[in-house]
């Protein structure tokens, strides 16, 4: 098979995309007699990326147009910008104020040593994977707005920040598009410091406050055990670390992680007994709801084909008369 035919049939039947990048890189290599390197490809992908196009029209109409158009120096119509007295400039003119700008951008990189400092949401380093986890969390959708990273493109955002005490754990972390993380910055001005030192609380006598034994699972702000009066076998319990009566009093980052327990207890529910064949996730708020014991928890309990005469209904069963419909 010829170079040719062998790329021609991958192209045509064997790539599978679920994003430019392939095709992408290949034009770069074919553009460029085959060798390219790195940032090369990757210009090429940022040419074609659309939410960063959209980004830095936002920088252009919001930013450094406003300001240009304000100086006078530029006038705008509707999306068109125009450099005012242009037509009376030379081609040696327009080459002279080219070099003065160049000038001025080399002077401003070898002053600052992080020019792009403006494009980050925080300082230090979330690895990749733990990136690609939030990301994958999130099915590559922002966590507030929904729009998709294929239309825009999405940053890993401290719900907590660092700066008011929060921690790079999982549960801390969320999928926001620029837009959103934007806007959460500009526009969020509480004092985060007593939230992060409320995750301390604990209430002598709560039995769900200091569990020692019967751990499933755990991470940083919730804990998983089976539960005491099983409905089922395996019946579990997820529980914020944290002393709070109600779920609808949980911080966001506890959610997130009864969420990570949830789903990493059931994988290991299924993974060990073959016979689960669904599962019903509850909450229980205020005693007229059924709630007994004054710390918020979730019920993950295992279900299988039979268990009961009619399924149908689920949690609506906590009316009977309501269950069937």
């Amino acid at each position: 098979m010829t170079v040719l035919s062998n790329l021609s049939d991958f192209i045509k039947h064997k790539m599978r995309m679920s994003h430019i990048y392939q095709p992408v890189m290949l034009m770069e290599l074919l553009k460029r007699r085959g060798n390219a390197s790195r940032r090369e490809i990757a210009s090429a992908l940022l040419q074609r990326d659309e939410s960063q196009l959209e980004y830095y029209e936002r920088i252009v109409t919001n930013m450094v147009g406003r300001v240009l158009v304000n100086r006078k120096i530029v006038s705008k119509e509707r999306d068109l910008y125009s450099l005012n007295g242009f037509d009376e400039l030379t081609a040696s003119q327009i080459e002279h104020l080219l070099g003065l700008c160049d000038d001025k951008l080399i002077t401003y990189l070898k002053k600052r040593h992080d020019p792009w400092s403006h494009r980050k949401q925080s300082t230090g380093y979330i690895p990749g994977n733990k990136r690609y986890e939030v990301l994958k969390s999130a099915h590559f959708r922002c966590e507030l707005c929904g729009i998709s990273a294929d239309i825009k493109a999405l940053e890993v955002d401290h719900i907590v920040p660092r700066n008011k005490g929060g921690s790079d754990d999982i549960t801390n972390l969320q999928a926001l598009c620029y837009s959103c993380n934007a806007t959460k910055r500009d526009r969020d001005d509480t004092d985060f410091r007593g939230i992060a030192e409320s995750y301390k609380n604990r209430e002598h006598g709560c039995v769900f406050c200091d569990i020692t034994t019967g751990v499933l699972a755990d991470n940083e702000l919730a804990v998983a055990v089976n539960d005491t009066y099983p409905v089922t076998q395996r019946h579990a319990l997820i529980i914020p670390k944290r002393h709070v009566s109600d779920y609808f009093g949980l911080h966001q980052p506890e959610r997130n992680a009864i969420e990570q327990l949830l789903r990493d207890c059931k994988e290991a529910i299924e993974r060990e007994d073959d016979s689960v064949t669904g599962f019903n996730v509850g909450v229980n708020s205020g005693q007229d709801a059924g709630q007994t014991i004054w710390h918020a928890h979730v019920h993950l309990i295992p279900r299988r084909k039979g268990d009961v005469a009619n399924p149908r209904g689920g949690v609506r069963g906590c009316i009977p008369v309501q269950q069937n419909y």
